[in-house]
């Protein structure tokens, strides 16, 4: 089978996935409160259909706390692992990015950049992110806004160049202006890895940030057949750099498969407040790590390669853009 109808509906609406396949969401929100009240059964739900990994993304400082603390619930305890039960221990293992966003950054201060630096220091995460530029509002396009911007970019990108870890770029209607900033600077994709979290732009700024090292972050957006700029963009990197330069992830709570919404599609809960967190986001379309496969089978459609042999670049393609070894689970 090299794609699936998408006709077919997630199991909340009586249909389910054809196969499942080891997966690594390489972005999610899996700490924000929207999940507090079901975050055991949605991770182990994730795994039942083929996460093995997720990625708890950084944005704010006064959450880094939180991103440890889920971490640590999400981890099965001896006394649970000395356990008979399989189903109670099988979670995806979690892992941590710590970044401040670009979005927020009327809210960041240098004291931020120093408890990160810090944070570094005591408790290394997987990675630094997400971090980048934002333009989407007019607020954001400020002149003292935008500096501001570039100036937390460096900042960030020195602390990933200094502890040599790989970055998780959010670049939102700010592509030429990125690009400029990373050729300038010394970090070093090939070398460190990276990701260009939810990559939003077109086919050239789809090829350049590939040719500087980094793999574009596909999300739900991608089962849209309207999003035809952003599929354009997949093929064109896709045709210049082979699949290889692609993961996925689900960005949830945000980024919903149009086949897992039961409503009409609700707008980015990250783009309208920098407080909201999530909370007035509408419950049945909240994006979960469980819909993750949704995402791999339209990537298949669109690229014509077999679901199975493409889970398995995916997950390279992860290791590679995370440096990290690891091993291919045969258990599904």
């Amino acid at each position: 089978m090299t794609a699936i109808d998408l006709s077919l509906k997630v199991e909340s609406k009586g249909l389910s996935l054809p196969h499942s396949f080891p997966l690594i969401d390489t972005h999610t929100h899996f700490d924000a409160p929207v999940f507090d009240e079901d975050r055991s059964q949605q991770a182990q739900q994730a795994y039942g259909h083929g996460v093995r990994h997720l990625v708890l993304v950084g944005y704010l400082a006064r959450h880094f706390d939180r991103l440890y603390e889920t971490q640590q619930a999400l981890m099965p305890s001896e006394a649970l692992m000395a356990t008979s039960s399989q189903s109670l221990k099988a979670m995806p293992q979690t892992h941590i990015a710590l970044g401040l966003h670009p979005f927020y950054i009327e809210q960041h201060t240098d004291a931020h950049l120093e408890q990160m630096t810090q944070l570094l220091e005591k408790q290394r995460p997987l990675a630094i992110g997400e971090i980048g530029l934002d333009t989407f509002t007019d607020i954001m396009k400020q002149p003292e806004m935008l500096a501001k911007q570039q100036r937390f970019f460096n900042a960030q990108l020195d602390m990933a160049v200094s502890h040599q870890l790989p970055v998780m770029l959010h670049i939102r209607k700010a592509h030429a202006e990125a690009l400029s900033l990373l050729k300038a600077h010394d970090y070093n994709a090939h070398k460190l890895g990276g990701i260009a979290h939810s990559f939003s732009g077109g086919e050239q700024e789809a090829k350049a940030f590939v040719k500087l090292g980094f793999k574009l972050g596909v999300t739900g957006q991608v089962t849209n057949p309207n999003a035809k700029k952003l599929r354009r963009a997949i093929q064109a990197a896709v045709a210049n750099y082979g699949v290889e330069c692609l993961v996925i992830e689900t960005d949830c709570p945000d980024m919903t498969p149009i086949m897992c919404q039961i409503s009409n599609p609700s707008r980015s809960a990250l783009g309208q407040s920098t407080d909201n967190e999530w909370q007035g986001a509408a419950g049945h379309n909240r994006n979960v790590p469980a819909n993750l496969p949704w995402v791999l089978y339209s990537l298949s459609e669109l690229l014509n390669v077999a679901p199975a042999d493409l889970a398995r670049q995916l997950w390279q393609n992860s290791c590679d853009a995370l440096h990290v070894t690891w091993a291919y689970p045969h258990d599904l």
